[in-house]
C-alpha cells in the first residue's frame, strides 16, 4: 500500500537581532513571509522549533497592504516591537523596501506605521501604541525580593506590571526574578531605573533610562530588548526629564536599545537597528489558512 506524500511547502525565513548594540546582541526575530494566510497551529508549531523570543509572519493582502502575526514558543502575543523592527528590515533585505519608505503592516493590534531608514548599516523606525501608567501598591513578595528598592509600581492596559527602582540597584548584575514572580508580574515585568555612571551610547546619544523585562507567563525567562516595554514606558520618562526624546537601554545578556520619540498621542515612535544573521527557506507541510478575516485594517 503507497501513502501519500504532503505537499512540500517553502517560504522565506531570516533571523534578524533587533534593537542590537552590536553583532550577536539585541532580540533574536525569526521573520517568515508567507504566501498567504497560514493556519494558527502551523505557526505555532514553527515558533516553537525556531525557539526565538518571537517569530513573526508576514504576507500580502489582496489590497497589496501586509499582514503581521507575532508567536512565542508557546503562545500569539497582540503586539510585538522588536519583531516588528525585525520584519521591517527582512522586507528591506528581499527587495520589498526601500530606504524612507514607509508602509502599515496590519497586525491585532491595528495598523502600525514603519519606515525603513537606512539600508546599511541596517536601520528602521517603528510607531507602537502606549497608554498610561496606573499607579499601583507593589506587591509585598516584590518588595522583599528587592530588598525594599521598589520605589514606584504601575500596571498598564498592556498587562505588563512596571517598576521603578532605586539607583542603588546593580541592575545589570541582578539574578533573574521569573522563576518567583507572581500573579500578573508573570504576564510582563519591567524593571527599569535611570542610567548612571557611563551610560552606553547609542546613535551618539547616552541612555537615559534602562530596564529588563521578565515574562515567565508568555514562555520568556527574559526578552532581551522588548519594544513594546520601552513604548510603554518612554513616555514616562520624557515626562520626568522634560523632553519629547529619550534613550532607552536594555541591560540584559544580549543588550541593545532605540531611540524613542513622541509621535502623538498614545503613540511612540521607535528607531532602532538590527543585524542579519542568516536567510533561508523553511521547508514545511502545508500551512492551511486561517482565512482573511481578522487581518483588515485601514490608514486612519
Amino acid at each position: 500500500m503507497s501513502t501519500a506524500a504532503t505537499p512540500a511547502f517553502r517560504c522565506q525565513a531570516v533571523l534578524v537581532q533587533a534593537f542590537a548594540a552590536g553583532p550577536f546582541q539585541g532580540n533574536g526575530a525569526a521573520v517568515v513571509q508567507l504566501a498567504q494566510p497560514a493556519d494558527h497551529a502551523w505557526m505555532q508549531g514553527l515558533a516553537a522549533s525556531l525557539q526565538q523570543s518571537e517569530t513573526a509572519f508576514l504576507w500580502r493582502q489582496p489590497a497589496g497592504e501586509w499582514a503581521l502575526r507575532w508567536f512565542t514558543p508557546s503562545c500569539e502575543v497582540p503586539l510585538c516591537g522588536h519583531a516588528t523592527l525585525g520584519a521591517t528590515l527582512a522586507l528591506a533585505h528581499w527587495g520589498l523596501l526601500g530606504p524612507g519608505d514607509t508602509l502599515r503592516l496590519c497586525t491585532r493590534s491595528g495598523g502600525l506605521q514603519v519606515q525603513l531608514e537606512c539600508q546599511e548599516p541596517p536601520q528602521a523606525s517603528l510607531v507602537l501604541p502606549s497608554g498610561p501608567l496606573q499607579p499601583l501598591a507593589p506587591p509585598a513578595y516584590l518588595q522583599a525580593l528587592l530588598n525594599g528598592s521598589v520605589e514606584a509600581y504601575w500596571g498598564s492596559e498592556l498587562g505588563y506590571r512596571v517598576a521603578l527602582l532605586s539607583p542603588r540597584v546593580p541592575l545589570e548584575e541582578l539574578p533573574s526574578p521569573a522563576p518567583v514572580l507572581q500573579g500578573q508580574d508573570r504576564q510582563g515585568l519591567v524593571l527599569m531605573q535611570a542610567a548612571s555612571g557611563k551610560p552606553p551610547l547609542l546613535f551618539g546619544q547616552a541612555a537615559d533610562y534602562q530596564l529588563r523585562f521578565f515574562a515567565p507567563g508568555l514562555g520568556i525567562e527574559e526578552d532581551p530588548v522588548t519594544g513594546s516595554a520601552h513604548a510603554l514606558v518612554a513616555p514616562w520618562w520624557m515626562q520626568h526629564l522634560g523632553r519629547r526624546r529619550v534613550v532607552g537601554w536594555q541591560s540584559s545578556a544580549r543588550r541593545g536599545g532605540m531611540l524613542c520619540e513622541h509621535a502623538e498621542a498614545g503613540l511612540v515612535r521607535l528607531s532602532g537597528s538590527g543585524h542579519l544573521l542568516w536567510d533561508g527557506q523553511i521547508h514545511a507541510g502545508s500551512c492551511g489558512s486561517d482565512g482573511p478575516g481578522w487581518q483588515v485594517c485601514h490608514a486612519g
